[in-house]
């Protein structure tokens, strides 16, 4: 294809969109004549089951739930008009209470104001907010925000030393658990009370819920009395809580404008309503991903959005694009082991990175481009004659670009005109509405992890394996004995390699007193208990 064909097509498959300030090219995509065509059907049938689903119908079929996380920037959209005040009143809330902590009236036992905040979450719970912050955080920043989003205890000590012992009695901490008994989260709720209280301060005094109405953590909080309390609902899942409480406290203690945040995502939400395939963004996306993956997530997404603010957005579309589309089992109940993984960083990091790989190794990938147009605020330094660091930048993204397409390499570009919080909102509605449509293309529930329930389960079967073993040893005291000897004793001979694991664990650490006598071999180690 020349480069006048190449301009013609171009002009062909650009979709502008002024009303949310953003347009997609997937011109460098390359899909036949006829592909629109045929999937005019299955698109039809995805807009179809979207409009269910925004009308309230059961998607999360297994917890019998709504799926309502376009209602939380329409509250008016809500199917009864409980919800719809629910929504708006919390909104409210949110922002009143953010107000209250900026002007001091909620402020720390101490005196002074909240100078730090401390966010404990796991998953979408951290996800979501880490990228908000990032990508709209500034040095005028009402709180600096850091998170416990691991059940590392080193992550967790690292956080709190860079609060700083002196920064901790003026720092908010804000749990974020749906249910309340995440144990990641119940964790770190954990680690920061005993950090509070090594300073002599009281936790319940600085923390704040973020949780389900009735659950183990809304107990807990009541009891005793927390700053603040906000709600969680069922038909909210933690991928698609970013313009929930889950994602605006966070944002509007930040000092983000949450409002502008919501706009955007109800603008997206309505442009992307429309069932004209070519007027619609999610739609040509979630028709690339189908395209590019024949459907079967035999080829990977590649996130590069030019510009450091959108740093971590690829992370926050793994855990949307992945759990969301991940899948054993289609709604039929045909195995078909459904995924599109995605990674990414940022340009033109990549230059010096993975994008060799992408032009001249092995082809199992589809870009997405992401160009922000404006480079910052005022005027930039010329470091070139007639060029500045943006323009590189821009250089670096239309030149790869090209060096990939000549490889035959597919790509789409995003561009938008700047980033600030109504930016990010349409951002994160535009990707989430085509999650939802590609899943309906490759027939399988968006809404429901069955996998994420199983890795639980499975770390909680280790963790009950550890308790017989310590208390099997507590009856040895006087005698070291191996991993085969233990699994023995305990009638888990099947269980020998995660005894052995557990074992060189617990000896690793001191927690539990039990240390480790050298064998013959790694394997005839034998362990004890010493106190």
């Amino acid at each position: 294809m020349n480069q006048q064909q190449l301009w013609e097509r171009y002009q062909n498959f650009f979709n502008d969109n002024p009303a949310l300030g953003m347009n997609i090219d997937i011109s460098r995509m390359n899909f036949p004549d006829d592909f629109f065509s045929r999937m005019e059907g299955p698109l039809q049938g995805a807009f179809q089951a979207m409009a269910e689903l925004e009308s309230g119908a059961i998607a999360n079929t297994d917890e019998q739930r709504m799926v309502g996380h376009y209602w939380l920037r329409a509250p008016a959209l809500a199917p009864t008009p409980e919800m719809s005040g629910q929504i708006a009143d919390t909104v409210a809330a949110v922002r009143a209470f953010a107000q209250k902590v900026h002007t001091g009236a909620v402020a720390p036992p101490d005196g002074g104001r909240f100078t730090q905040l401390l966010i404990i979450g796991i998953g979408g719970s951290a996800l979501g907010p880490q990228f908000v912050a990032d990508a709209l955080g500034s040095s005028h920043d009402k709180l600096k925000l850091h998170f416990f989003d691991n059940t590392d205890p080193e992550g967790m000590d690292r956080v709190i030393m860079q609060i700083g012992p002196k920064n901790l009695g003026t720092t908010l901490t804000l749990v974020i658990s749906k249910s309340g008994a995440t144990k990641e989260t119940r964790n770190g709720m954990l680690e920061a009370r005993e950090a509070y209280g090594k300073i002599s301060q009281d936790f319940a005094a600085h923390a704040v819920a973020v949780t389900g109405e009735g659950s183990e953590l809304d107990r807990l909080a009541r009891e005793e009395g927390w700053l603040a309390r906000f709600p969680m609902w069922d038909w909210v899942g933690g991928r698609t809580s970013i313009t929930s409480a889950v994602g605006l406290l966070p944002a509007a203690l930040q000092g983000i404008d949450v409002l502008a945040l919501l706009e955007g995502a109800r603008l997206c939400d309505e442009v992307t309503r429309t069932t004209t395939t070519r007027d619609n963004p999610a739609a040509l996306l979630a028709l690339m991903w189908y395209h590019a993956t024949d459907g079967a997530g035999h080829k990977d997404m590649v996130i590069l959005p030019y510009k450091d603010r959108l740093l971590l957005f690829s992370r926050y579309l793994q855990q949307l694009i992945m759990e969301s589309i991940g899948k054993e089992f289609d709604r039929d109940g045909n195995q078909v082991n459904q995924g599109l993984t995605v990674y990414g960083n940022k340009g033109s990091t990549d230059q010096h990175a993975y994008v060799q790989q992408l032009r001249e190794g092995i082809d199992n990938f589809f870009v997405t481009f992401i160009q922000v147009q404006r480079d910052r605020a005022g005027r930039s330094v010329i470091v070139d004659p007639d060029a500045t660091s943006g323009d590189y930048l821009f250089g670096f993204l239309h030149g790869t670009r090209e060096a990939l397409h000549e490889k035959g390499r597919q790509s789409i570009t995003i561009a938008v005109e700047r980033i600030d919080p109504r930016t990010v909102g349409v951002l994160i509605a535009l990707y989430e509405r085509a999650v939802g449509l590609y899943a309906s293309l490759v027939n399988v529930n968006p809404y429901h992890q069955p996998g994420v329930e199983a890795g639980k389960k499975a770390a909680g079967t280790i963790l009950d394996l550890q308790r017989e073993i310590l208390a099997y040893l507590r009856t040895k005291r006087k005698r070291t004995l191996t991993a085969a000897e233990i699994a023995l004793a305990l009638d888990k001979q099947d269980q020998t390699e995660n005894i052995f694991h557990i074992l060189e664990h617990l000896q690793a650490n001191s927690d539990h007193g039990v240390v480790m006598m050298e064998g013959d071999t790694l394997f005839t180690r034998s362990y004890q208990i010493i106190r």
